[in-house]
């Protein structure tokens, strides 16, 4: 199972925009990802071609399974 977590910020002109990190640590602790997304907007680490993260979205944890197909 491949899990990646989505971290989703609100741009200077009101889109989206999303950060993924695969493969997170779990148990998953929402105040450190709350923390982490706030310092993230208040370093200015990102700037998107719709602006700077300037908002908390949201995050995700999405989880998908891949199977690999084999070939005779």
């Amino acid at each position: 199972m491949v899990k990646t977590l989505e971290l989703q910020f609100v741009t200077e002109s009101g889109t989206s925009s999303n950060l993924s990190i695969d493969s997170p640590n779990e148990p998953l602790d929402p105040a450190a990802i709350q923390a982490v997304m706030e310092n993230i907007i208040a370093q200015d680490a990102f700037v998107t071609p719709t602006g700077a993260l300037v908002g908390i979205k949201g995050a995700r944890l999405i989880e998908r399974e891949v199977t690999p197909v084999e070939f005779a």
